[in-house]
């Protein structure tokens, strides 16, 4: 049976895609088969191994409304990212006599549907997908805004398009299973939509840290509604990342150097934090950001218990692996500062100096 208080939040169409609904609320998945549709005949359900369970019982459902349904077990987190797992699910939608028609849906955290994302774009040029996101990251970031990609050995997301889901269902209750760390982890991308847009979000998180940190906590809806806002309102004006999008990159360029330099075993959140307090630091120190609002950034990371710093002495290769990042334009570093609270803008070419000046400032 599915619950009736489902907040509906609307991404809207750019580009000549159409317009989506992101649903977020709890015993939400009676509404698949009606995202699926009746034109599909066929639907593959993507899922990792760590989700099997839950794929098969998705499977069963749609092949009890009358969809050919199969399941494509893929493996955890990151490692399901690769060209290998991506052919491997082309090879099952050719297995299946997939068609233009046909629906592909992607249930797990940020690196499933991603890969669901990109495997749908790619086959027959593209066909309709939904994604079921699973963990806070999946459902605030990755879930919403139709970047869909995979990694390859040179970096993260290299490889990928801009495919928007036909929908996006956020079941609250499976948050419940989450792992503290993978939860906390997500709350990161939640409080950069904070400092990039929504402030009443920091004061949520700085009203009960502890609340915060747990599924369980009274704000947990309002905290992942106000984030999914956030990106549907930057997204919905700019798909392709030409301008205003960029503004979601806040913390991401430091934070993908890491990820890459710890070969993707840091938690996505964890580098964000990171890099936010890095951001937050380059912007206090090329004069954008007031010393409260910079500092802000490390009270209430640290309240969450998101790290704050890094190794030292890999500055040289974070330097140089930001500069291939697909944020940069030619050489030339662009980074994602504040010029005070909610007020996100460009630094671009910052001084080589006040960028080892700020990294000093996130150096364990």
């Amino acid at each position: 049976m599915t619950d009736q208080s489902v907040t509906r939040i609307q991404v809207g169409g750019s580009a000549g895609h159409d317009p989506y609904e992101v649903l977020v609320g709890r015993q939400l998945l009676g509404e698949l088969p009606t995202l699926v549709g009746p034109r599909a005949r066929r639907v593959a359900v993507i899922h990792p191994e760590a989700l099997a369970d839950t794929g098969e019982a998705l499977r069963q459902d749609l092949a009890d409304q009358g969809y050919e349904a199969i399941a494509v077990q893929v493996p955890n987190a990151e490692e399901a990212k690769t060209a290998e797992v991506a052919a491997y699910c082309w090879k099952a939608l050719g297995q299946t006599g997939f068609t233009r028609t046909d629906v592909i849906v992607g249930v797990g955290g940020g690196a499933t549907t991603d890969l669901a994302g990109f495997v749908a774009a790619t086959w027959l040029r593209g066909v309709r997908w939904i994604a079921v996101p699973t963990t806070v990251l999946a459902m605030v970031d990755a879930a919403v805004g139709g970047k869909t990609g995979i990694n390859t050995a040179e970096g993260k997301n290299l490889v990928g398009a801009f495919h928007p889901p036909a929908g996006v269902i956020c079941d609250l209750a499976a948050l419940d299973s989450l792992g503290v760390h993978d939860y906390v982890s997500g709350l990161a991308e939640i409080i950069k939509a904070g400092f990039i847009a929504d402030p009443v979000i920091l004061d949520l998180v700085e009203a009960d840290p502890g609340a915060a940190r747990t599924p369980a906590g009274p704000h947990t809806a309002e905290l992942i509604e106000r984030s999914i806002r956030v990106k549907a309102e930057v997204v919905s004006g700019d798909l392709k990342e030409a301008g205003l999008r960029e503004i979601l990159n806040y913390g991401h360029t430091l934070a993908h150097a890491i990820e890459k330099n710890e070969r993707y075993k840091w938690r996505h959140g964890a580098a964000v934090s990171v890099g936010m307090v890095f951001a937050a630091e380059l912007g206090r120190l090329a004069g954008r950001l007031d010393d409260e609002t910079a500092d802000r950034h490390r009270a209430v990371l640290e309240s969450v218990g998101l790290p704050l710093t890094y190794r030292g002495d890999q500055w040289p290769k974070l330097l140089q692996t930001m500069k291939v990042d697909k944020k940069s334009r030619g050489d030339l570093l662009r980074f994602i500062v504040l010029d005070g609270l909610a007020k996100p803008t460009v630094l671009e070419g910052p001084d080589p100096a006040v960028l080892l000046a700020a990294y000093g400032e996130v150096s364990a």
